[in-house]
């Protein structure tokens, strides 16, 4: 059996969502002892326990609330012999970046990507998009005349993506977005999607171009201010 922290690594590997419970103070003399471990998901026990069955299925109870609320929380848990201090730390979500086209910038912004917190997935065609695995979803299609790119992006709108990028000026996107109207989608969804793509730092190169995105891609998460480069660009 892996141990709570392997376990914890894995995880977060993946992506996923779990909130850790770990023992840091008794009173008493309950059946658990200080450094305990519990790992889980918002409905399920993942590995460790904080030890007895009563205070695992305490902190599952409260594992959903914890994940939710994003911030790390302390709670005391009750046990006939004693009682337990227990804190609950929420790992959320990677968000998944969905890199269209194995282009050389597409390529490198796959590479890069899980090094500032996002889980990247290289597709060439919508059929090998990732299941939802209930994290925010970026998109960036790195070829504009890719043939089927107005049916790649028709397949990740429903799933309502954080941010849609495309690389290539309106001169060389605009007509995909024309066809996306063509289809009827909504002109809230189609002003969603920035083209150009990528801050406007003088890139030239392939890797400076993916840095320049995922710059921009980290701003969109965090909430900064950064200039995306213009459409005419």
């Amino acid at each position: 059996m892996p141990s709570v922290e392997e376990e914890l690594a894995r995880r977060l590997a993946r992506g996923e969502e779990v909130v850790l419970a770990t023992v840091v103070k008794l009173d008493g003399e309950p059946p658990s002892q200080p450094g305990a471990k519990l790992l889980m998901s918002r409905d399920a026990a993942l590995a460790g326990t904080l030890g007895c069955s009563e205070f695992d299925s305490a902190a599952l109870s409260d594992s959903d609330a914890i994940a939710t609320s994003a911030s790390p929380q302390l709670r005391t848990y009750r046990h006939d012999l004693g009682s337990i201090e227990v804190y609950l730390e929420p790992y959320a979500s990677a968000p998944t970046l969905v890199v269209f086209a194995s282009t050389p910038v597409g390529r490198a912004l796959a590479r890069w990507a899980p090094e500032v917190g996002f889980r990247a997935v290289l597709a060439e065609t919508a059929s090998q998009l990732p299941p939802d695995a209930g994290g925010e979803l970026f998109v960036v299609h790195t070829n504009h005349d890719a043939p089927d790119l107005v049916d790649a992006l028709e397949a990740v709108l429903p799933r309502n993506p954080r941010f849609i990028g495309l690389v290539g000026s309106r001169r060389h996107t605009g007509h995909h977005l024309e066809a996306l109207r063509a289809k009827g989608v909504g002109e809230d969804v189609i002003a969603r999607i920035q083209s150009p793509v990528g801050l406007d730092i003088g890139a030239r190169t392939a890797e400076e171009i993916a840095l320049s995105i995922l710059a921009g891609l980290v701003a969109v998460r965090r909430g900064g201010g950064a200039g995306w480069k213009s459409s005419n660009g």
